[in-house]
């Protein structure tokens, strides 16, 4: 076992006369916090900045809390990992947050995923701790989120229908061709890619179910918050 050293800090700081850290120190910090921010408090730029911090902070939470419902028993394919891509790309302002929290939460899902679950149901495919899930999900992931770019610039019902369906035929399209490469028992020919997409088509309708459904759960709920609570109408995040 490693251990690491823990640095000794002294009980006292020398700011002319001693200040106890511990319960002064607690509110001297407050304190002094709070002479840094009250000058701004009652800007435009602050009361923004404030909005889209919450609106962040709302956006991220429901973003990993839909990722590790993973881990919870559902049906095969049947996931929010579209949902989670379009939803990033509608409500994130700045495009490189729509792609790394969605990002970062289905990998650290994934860690958990594969290596508490999988691993224990189907030890013969997995050997050791597993990194990172297949590229074939992270490249569609990624499609995904470009295509909600363009799919939502404005979120509506119907454009979300057709998002959620446009993601999952992204989805499929990728993973199936994934299969295709590395499973033997396709040829490597036009007639192999068709027969690898047939044998995916009776998982697409879960893909597609799931999408829908967690398109519904993400963007109906945070309609709402934003009906509830109007901070989180800033623009961007």
């Amino acid at each position: 076992m490693i251990q690491i050293a823990q640095e000794h800090i002294p009980a006292t700081v020398s700011l002319g006369n001693p200040i106890p850290f511990g319960i002064n120190g607690l509110f001297f910090g407050i304190y002094t916090r709070i002479l840094l921010i009250l000058p701004g408090l009652h800007t435009k730029q602050s009361i923004m900045s404030n909005k889209i911090n919450l609106k962040a902070g709302v956006l991220i939470l429901m973003i990993f809390a839909a990722a590790f419902s993973r881990l919870l028993p559902h049906p095969p394919n049947f996931t929010p990992v579209g949902a989670m891509s379009l939803f990033g790309a509608a409500y994130f302002g700045r495009k490189y947050l729509a792609f790394l929290v969605p990002f970062l939460a289905l990998w650290l899902s994934d860690l958990a995923l594969n290596n508490l679950i999988y691993a224990r149901a189907y030890p013969e495919f997995y050997h050791g701790f597993s990194w990172i899930g297949s590229w074939s999900v992270y490249l569609s992931f990624g499609l995904i989120v470009a295509f909600g770019f363009i799919a939502l610039r404005k979120v509506s019902v119907v454009r979300l229908l057709g998002a959620s369906v446009g993601a999952s035929v992204l989805f499929f399209l990728i993973t199936n061709a994934h299969a295709w490469m590395l499973t033997p028992a396709y040829p490597k020919t036009a007639g192999g890619l068709v027969a690898a997409y047939a044998a995916g088509i009776p998982f697409f309708w879960n893909t597609l179910l799931g999408d829908l459904f967690f398109t519904g759960v993400l963007f109906g709920t945070f309609a709402f918050f934003q009906q509830r609570f109007p901070a989180l109408t800033a623009q961007k995040a």
